[in-house]
Order: structure tokens, then sequence, then C-alpha cells
């Protein structure tokens, strides 16, 4: 009884709040920012920590920021995180004129949620009823776009991973959590469910491609030129026909396009650019798929004389959502809707760096509906702001409270019996084995 007793009091606390905290997510909403470049989105919750009276870290990956705050004894530490960044989708209704990021995939939802289970612990005083700590993360760069800004920003120093949960596992930012849990809006349009959870997620790698030929005129001497778009063509046949190469339980996913084609119609090709995710279900399904479109790359290259440049990014690593806390995660869920409004939805085959933070320590990564139209689309929309906001924030606190209530024995157990994919240093040396660079002449192959 005194567990829910718990439960109960930061449950009114967080309504007492959400007024608030749909004020802080709407203002989110409507002022979006890119990945690595969320600064006033991190002054909005650096002033709620503020209003809370927490201390924090910030600048932590250029613009990610965490606070821990103590329970009343010792224990595990839970993570809880939002997301800072938006997608690039100019014709939104709320896009940003300038620089046409808008909030379409829910990251505004997110933070507001990390915020309200701050708000409900904290102010509830519960939180110096648990056996732990709980962290607060605010977290930049979710969403993988503007791909040659993060490459430039790795060239100068200011990070070394493209994505912002893998550069803060890097600066030790999760060197003192335990386990770790965030939650992910979802649509009316691809959920039927209000909430759910996946097994899991597919991972990825990028790859980014230069096809260099010579130019020459198009319709006077083509012969003289080596057209870098033909290569970049054959490239690509030749990725579609390993397809049938991958395993159907691998799940690969491989969606190349043409970033640049040439410049001049009546020119040769001689500078024809690539981008593409190398997606799969697990690490070795990842790198067998990236050894097959380097092949298929070179082999564009040799057949016409060509050379290219390969460029293997780190991505993120697949998604898998710890059973025991999704069991809590519904189970709190079933407070408040019949069960069948929860959603098991097996292997998804999108992509969320959760899955890094999964690979180190158990973690949850549920989705919870309030929004319609299409992810990452002009139509996407709040449908239920109460859904989006603040139901989140709930179902979140009192999993925490599941976990480290009485001496933690809960977050205790999930800890001695589920063993993360990786340590940290393994994790790390798999990341950097995907970062690498190569040049490829294939003039020098055709002529042997």
């Amino acid at each position: 009884m005194q567990h829910e007793e718990l439960k109960q009091r930061v449950l009114d606390e967080i309504d007492r709040n959400a007024d608030h905290l749909i004020s802080v997510g709407e203002r989110i909403y409507r002022d979006p920012e890119l990945g690595f470049k969320e600064f006033k989105t991190a002054n909005i919750v650096a002033g709620e920590f503020q209003r809370l009276g927490l201390g924090y870290h910030e600048e932590i990956a250029i613009t990610g920021l965490k606070t821990v705050v103590a329970g009343g004894s010792a224990g595990p530490t839970v993570g809880v995180i939002g997301e800072l960044d938006s997608v690039l989708v100019a014709d939104h209704e709320f896009a940003n004129p300038e620089t046409g990021a808008a909030h379409c995939c829910g990251h505004n939802a997110q933070i507001t949620t990390m915020l309200g289970v701050a708000n409900g612990l904290i102010k509830s005083g519960v939180l110096s009823e648990l056996a732990g700590n709980v962290a607060f993360f605010a977290v930049p760069a979710e969403e993988y776009v503007e791909i040659d800004y993060r490459v430039q920003l790795r060239r100068e120093g200011k990070t070394e991973f493209l994505g912002g949960k893998s550069e803060m596992i890097r600066l030790g930012a999760f060197d003192d959590i335990d386990m770790a849990m965030m939650v992910h809006g979802a649509s009316s349009q691809n959920m039927e469910a209000i909430a759910g959870v996946s097994a899991s997620n597919n991972g990825f790698i990028g790859k980014q491609a230069r096809f260099v030929g010579k130019a020459a005129h198009a319709g006077g001497a083509p012969h003289r030129g080596i057209n870098a778009l033909y290569a970049a063509e054959i490239a690509l046949a030749s990725i579609n026909a390993q397809r049938e190469t991958f395993r159907d339980e691998d799940t690969v996913r491989i969606h190349p396009i043409l970033t640049r084609g040439g410049d001049l119609v009546n020119v040769i090709p001689n500078d024809v650019r690539f981008e593409t995710m190398v997606r799969g279900k697990t690490a070795d399904a990842i790198e067998d798929a990236g050894r097959k479109v380097d092949r298929a790359l070179r082999a564009g290259a040799v057949a016409l004389g060509a050379q290219v440049e390969i460029a293997t990014l780190p991505g993120y690593m697949p998604l898998f959502n710890d059973r025991q806390m999704a069991d809590l995660f519904k189970a709190n869920f079933c407070n408040f809707y019949a069960d069948d409004q929860w959603e098991e939805t097996g292997h998804k085959t999108g992509s969320t760096d959760m899955g890094d933070i999964a690979h180190i320590m158990p973690a949850l990564h549920p989705h919870v509906r309030g929004f319609s139209g299409t992810g990452h689309g002009t139509d996407w929309a709040i449908e239920d702001k109460y859904q989006a906001y603040i139901l989140p924030a709930k179902l979140m606190a009192m999993t925490v409270i599941d976990l480290l209530a009485g001496s933690a024995e809960t977050a205790k157990h999930i800890l001695e019996t589920s063993k993360p994919p990786m340590t940290k240093d393994e994790y790390l040396t798999f990341m950097r084995r995907n970062a690498r660079e190569e040049t490829f002449d294939g003039a020098r192959v055709g002529d042997a």
C-alpha cells in the first residue's frame, strides 16, 4: 500500500504541474532546432532545472544537460531521458523559416515528459523515500540529419560521434547510470493502441561516397571523359543486386540517394555524390551489409575507371528493450487503460540511438500515442496534449518508483539478470571500427 501511495503522490504532483509542462512543450514545439544546435531548447531545460532547485552539468556533447538527484538511501541510478532536437520538414506549420527545422517526431514532448518526471518525483518529496538516484538527461542530436555539418564538427574536434547519446557515452555521462528509459511519441496513423513497446529495432551505419571521374565535352568529346554518374549508377545497381543475399531475419534495409549528380548537362559528370544508411537487426548483420555496399561502390568505380572515396560513419546500435522494465511500464499503463490498449510490436526496422544505451545497460524505449499524421511528415501534429505530454511522464515516474522503492529490490534484480550485449569499451571499439575512410582507384584495377 505504501508503494501505491508513493505513486499517487507523484501523479497528483504531475497533474498540479500539467498546465506549466504543456506550456513548456508547446514553446519548444514552436521553436525547433536541429541536432548539436539546440542552444535555445537547452536553455529552456536549464531554466526548468533551476525552477526545481537542481544543479546540473551543461554543454555535454555541445548542447546536452544532465542532473542527478539522490534518493533517501544508496541504490542503483536510473536515467530518465528526453531529446532536444528536431527534423527537417520545411513546409510544416511550425517549421523554422530559416532552417526548415520542425518537431515532426515528438521530441518536444519527450523533453516535457522528462521534466514532468522530475517535477513529480522531486516536488512530491517521494524521491527521498527511494533507494538510489535518478538522473535527468536532455540529449542532443538523435535525428541523423545534416551529416556534412556533423562530420565537420568531428574534424574540428568538437565531437567524435554523430549522434548525441553515443557522444555522451564517450564523454562518460552515462558512466554512473545503471539503467535508463525514455518514451517516444506515436501517431494514431501508425499505432492503433494508445501505448506499446517493440521487442527491438534496427541499428545502422552511414555511408557517403564521392565518385571522381574526368570532365569532358558531353557532345563533342565524351570519349575523353570518365563519367562519374555512370559509375554511381552501376554501384546503385550492384547494391540492388545484393538484396537477395540478405537474410530475412536480419531485416537489412539500404536506401541510397544521389546528393549530387553532376554540374552541367553538356559536361561529362566528374564529381558525383552518394549517401545511404545501412540498417540491420544486429551489429554483425550491419557490418556484413556494409562490406557488400563497399564492394558495390568499388565495382562502379572499376567499370568506368573512376575513383571512389568511401566514408563509413558510425550510426546507431540496434535497440533491445529490456523485458522486465517493459513489463513494469505496461503494468502502470494498465492502471489507466484496458490491456487491449497496449501493443507489442515485435521488431521494428527504424532506428534510434537509444539502442546505443541498450547495448551497455538495461534500457526501455516504449511509445505512447498523442499525435496524428506521419512521423517526419508535414501533417504531423499533436492530437491529445494529455497523452503527448502528461501520460508518459506519469508512466515513467511510476516505473522509477517500481524500480527504486523499498531497498530497490526490483532494480537490483534486473541488473543481476539482464546482461547488456557490450561493455562500454566494446561499444566504443565497434563504433570506432565503423569510422573510416577509403580511396579506391578503379582505373588501376581495370588496367591490371
